[in-house]
């Protein structure tokens, strides 16, 4: 075989192949070349840079929406004249068909309500709450008025505490001239409550709801111990009923079937209760949050609005206990009903039950900001800062 014909036979073994293996093999020659061509790459200062970006890459961000097979039904407070009450107005709570404020899957039917607290007896309250009250804790009519004109609540809670025979003891029709009185001081609806004493409150409920017939208040409240004359109650004289359990989920749902047997969801009000800030307001939020997603996901015992009384933020030893370096009392008391109050917004409360005015005023504004689907508030923001020179 010629040098020649050699040369291409190998280059035609060669030329398909990746890799080439040997083995036992021996060759006889007298002069092998081999000759590797390596791919031309232009050398490294020669590459051409990249451009150097001049913007963020911009992305659109398109939040997860959902559909609720379930809904929290509407139930309506107070009745004007044109539904046999005399209130300026009926509100209207509930309806959510979404998780709180979820406004990027949907709208939220009614603004969440607040509702002064009134005491038919002086009693011992923080220096704060007093102060911005002023003279008016032994009068609860006057109390209510303050609340409405000067602190535009929604509602007003007057609570018949002095019923209690551990205090007042007060009679159950004596009582009831209270709830006339307030609701001829204010033309707002109305919550009317007990005063905790199982053996007294339905008796004395029973007598109140007979006062204000036709004005549809909020009877406060049943519990498992006590709800039948209560139920009945609202049964008979046209109220709503504020079903009131500990911070459990399942109590709710028992005294809510038993609630049924009297009133249609339309007609209750249910209160899980609020614990005061620092002393379980974590489970707090979860047993509520808990529930409403309950009833969006369809079941219909957990279907109804929720009420929080944020004014018990005030038990907590840290909301008015002398402590300077916990800061200025002033401050501190209404900031722990403030606190109490927006964790509980977030969570789908519909009513707050408060106390102190300034822990209204900035509830009122969040909402406000809220149901306006969070437009910015706009601000001058060089007057942010001042300086002297």
């Amino acid at each position: 075989m010629e040098k020649k014909e050699r040369e291409d036979t190998i280059s035609k073994w060669l030329k398909d192949l990746e890799e080439l293996i040997l083995e036992n093999f021996q060759m006889e020659v007298d002069r092998l070349e081999l000759i590797l061509q390596p791919q031309v790459v232009k050398p490294l200062l020669e590459r051409v840079a990249p451009a150097k970006p001049t913007e963020l890459l911009r992305e659109e961000f398109k939040p997860p929406i959902r559909e609720y097979p379930g809904q929290v039904v509407e139930v309506v407070l107070g009745a004007t004249r044109a539904e046999g009450g005399s209130r300026c107005r009926s509100i209207t709570i509930g309806g959510e068909k979404t998780p709180a404020f979820y406004l990027f899957e949907g709208v939220q039917p009614h603004r969440p309500v607040i509702v002064g607290d009134v005491f038919d007896m002086e009693i011992s309250l923080p220096k704060p709450v007093r102060e911005s009250l002023g003279d008016v804790l032994s009068d609860p009519a006057e109390w209510a008025r303050v609340y409405v004109e000067k602190y535009g609540v929604d509602m007003i809670d007057i609570e018949l505490i002095s019923t209690d025979p551990l205090l007042k003891d007060t009679p159950a029709r004596e009582a009831a001239k209270t709830v006339e009185e307030v609701l001829q001081a204010v033309d707002v609806p109305l919550i009317v409550g007990g005063s905790g004493n199982p053996e007294k409150d339905g008796e004395v409920l029973m007598k109140a709801a007979e006062v204000a017939e036709g004005e549809r208040v909020l009877l406060s409240s049943a519990t498992l111990d006590l709800y039948e004359p209560i139920a009945e109650a609202a049964k008979k004289y046209g109220h709503v009923v504020l079903a009131w359990t500990s911070l459990d989920i399942n109590q709710q749902k028992e005294l809510d079937r038993r609630l049924f047997e009297y009133l249609p969801r339309e007609r209750i009000v249910m209160d899980p209760t609020s614990a005061a800030l620092g002393y379980g307001i974590e489970y707090a939020f979860t047993v509520m949050e808990r529930m409403r997603l309950a009833a969006l996901w369809g079941d219909e015992e957990l279907q109804m609005p929720m009420a929080a009384a944020t004014s018990n933020s005030w038990a907590a030893r840290e909301a008015w206990k002398k402590a300077p370096e916990l800061g200025p009392r002033r401050l501190r008391g209404p900031l722990w009903e403030t606190i109490a109050s927006l964790t509980f917004l977030l969570a789908g409360v519909d009513m707050f039950i408060m106390l102190h005015p300034a822990a209204m005023r900035t509830l009122r504004d969040v909402i406000d900001w809220l149901m306006a689907e969070g437009e910015a508030v706009k601000t001058a923001y060089e007057d942010w800062v001042s300086m002297e020179v």
